[in-house]
Formats: C-alpha cells, sequence, structure tokens
C-alpha cells in the first residue's frame, strides 16, 4: 500500500490473516485509509469499522460493505458494483472528480445514514439511496440516473440535465424548475421491490399521498425531474 510517495508492505499497518481469497475483511478503524476497493472488479470487501476517502472509487464489480461511517468521494466515478454504508458519507457520493465530465455510470450506493455535499454530481446511470438525508446541491449537473433521499437542503438538482432525484420531504425548489402535476409515478412501485431487497423503504401508496414532479433544471435547460413526496392531509 501506499504511504504518501512511498510504497510499505500491507503488514507493517495491519495484521494479515487467511489465504488469497475474492473476499477481504477489514477490522478495525481504517478512517484514514484511502482509495479501499479501488478499481475493483470483483469479489467482496467488507469493513467493519470506519473508512477514508475515494472507498470504490471506479469499480466496475463486486461488492462493498461497511459498518461504521466512510469520507468523501465514496464511489466516485463508478461504473459496476454495489457499496452499501451502515453510517454516515462525506460529500461527492458517486460524483465525477474535478475536471472530468461523468460521474457515476452505473452500479448501486445505498447508505443509510446521511451524506454531505453535492451527491451524484454529473452521474450519468446508477441509483444512489441516502436514507438520511444531504446537504447542499444534490444531483449538481446530473447526467441521468436515479438519486433516493430522505431529506435534502438547497439547490437540489443545480444544472441538472436529465435523471431523476426523489426525495422523501418537502425540499426549497429552485426557481429554474416548473411544477408539472401530481401523480404516482408507475416506475416507482418496481423501484420500490428492488429497493426492499436492500433494506430501503420509500412511500408508493397512493391512499398515503403522492409525489409532487417539477422539471428542469430550466437554466441549462434540462430535461430532469424531482419527485418530491408529499403526504395527503
Amino acid at each position: 500500500m501506499w504511504l504518501g510517495k512511498n510504497r510499505r508492505r500491507l503488514d507493517e499497518f495491519f495484521d494479515v490473516e487467511g489465504e488469497k481469497s475474492e473476499e477481504l475483511r477489514i477490522v478495525g478503524d481504517a478512517g484514514r485509509v484511502k482509495w479501499i476497493g479501488r478499481d475493483m472488479t470483483r469479489g467482496r470487501i467488507a469493513v467493519e469499522g470506519h473508512a477514508g476517502m475515494h472507498l470504490g472509487s471506479r469499480m466496475a464489480g463486486g461488492a462493498i460493505e461497511v459498518s461504521g461511517d466512510v469520507s468523501d468521494w465514496l464511489g466516485a466515478e463508478m461504473s459496476g458494483g454495489a457499496i452499501h454504508v451502515r453510517g454516515n458519507a462525506g460529500g461527492q457520493v458517486g460524483a465525477a472528480y474535478r475536471g472530468s465530465l461523468a460521474g457515476m455510470r452505473d452500479g448501486t450506493i445505498v447508505i443509510d445514514g446521511r451524506a454531505g455535499l453535492e451527491v451524484g454530481q454529473r452521474m450519468k446511470r446508477g441509483t444512489i439511496v441516502v436514507s438520511g438525508g444531504v446537504r447542499d446541491f444534490a444531483g449538481l449537473e446530473m447526467r441521468g440516473g436515479t438519486i433516493v433521499l430522505g431529506a435534502a437542503e438547497l439547490r437540489t438538482g443545480a444544472w441538472m440535465l436529465r435523471g431523476t432525484i426523489v426525495v422523501l420531504q418537502s425540499i426549497p425548489i429552485l426557481p429554474t424548475f416548473a411544477y408539472a402535476s401530481t401523480y404516482s409515478p408507475t416506475f416507482l412501485g418496481l423501484y420500490a421491490q428492488r429497493l426492499k431487497r436492500l433494506g430501503v423503504e420509500i412511500p408508493v401508496d397512493e391512499h398515503a399521498g403522492a409525489y409532487r414532479r417539477y422539471t428542469g433544471d430550466a437554466a441549462i435547460p434540462g430535461k430532469g425531474e424531482l419527485l418530491v413526496w408529499e403526504p395527503r392531509g
């Protein structure tokens, strides 16, 4: 592994046990260890504790599960595979690195807790779910894919070109988004079935409420959509 500009043996930092395998288990606080699972194409990584920046960066396959929190750039520019974080995440989840034209291209990221700024920035495909909500600029310059959020702060969908952002609580809507209708999207019923297998539930019962649909961002102009849950009563 790298320590600054120097390559060091893994057993200088960790106790290493077991035979060669496609399954890796990291036990302990790895909150300062960056690039875990970078470019992985298969196998499974389980982190029993925290993990550092760039976890699952540019991964194309396999699965990563973290029992604690992770830092910034989780799943940045990933093109396949699945990441599940039981705790919180930093900013730029599934985002494009600075200067890059595209973020997440495919795959699934599920975060049980909260996340930071610019979740899904410039993502093209795939699914990001943040159950606990996110900070500003979720879906910034989004090109496609789906983001599901428990809650969001300011400027959700700013400069959004395509894609869908689903928010389960009322949020401030940018003036460059236009209200279209209030309805129960059929495709969300299918999404709900898929997400339930991942331990995530979203409301789809027409008797409980409906989704307010907004289109934008007209400043681009874009053809994205915001679906904001509105409970009945």
